[in-house]
């Protein structure tokens, strides 16, 4: 396969992920907690990363495609700890929140809604979107490396 159809299958995974983010969330009625939104920025990254490498040569852009994929499976693979109380999450959003500030709930601008972190919101095979945000991650990774490997 070309370097250039491995970079597009990439692309289309993170592409694939991000758009299955955003239907749990406006069509599912599921909103993110901390840890979900902070899966989704490497995958828009690696969608720059990657218009980026099918404009040019050489093995730098598709290995930072790869170290953006790692980088949300690594995050997907601490929530999935969190929810399943492996280890603790951010004091913010786990835990019942006791990071939050208590005064700032009282005021009149708080958020209504603190999705907590280590809550599994839905699941597919005993698996949370975390763990399959994960798993599907280190694939593209892989695409991204095999990208590299071709320039």
């Amino acid at each position: 396969m070309s370097r250039a159809r491995l970079i597009q299958l990439a692309m289309a995974g993170s592409a694939a992920l991000l758009l299955g983010a955003f239907a749990f969330q406006h069509l599912g009625g599921l909103p993110p907690c901390k840890l979900c939104l902070w899966q989704r920025w490497p995958h828009a990254a690696a969608l720059l990363i990657g218009a980026a490498a099918l404009m040019t040569r050489g093995a730098a852009l598709p290995l930072l495609g790869a170290l953006a994929a790692l980088a949300t499976a690594g995050v997907g693979a601490y929530h999935t700890g969190v929810e399943r109380g492996w280890w603790e999450g951010p004091a913010s959003c786990s835990g019942g929140g006791a990071g939050l500030d208590p005064g700032s709930l009282l005021s009149m601008d708080a958020p209504t809604n603190v999705v907590m972190c280590d809550e599994v919101a839905w699941q597919m095979a005993g698996l949370s979107m975390a763990s399959w945000n994960m798993l599907a991650s280190l694939a593209l990774a892989v695409l991204w490396v095999m990208a590299a490997r071709r320039a």
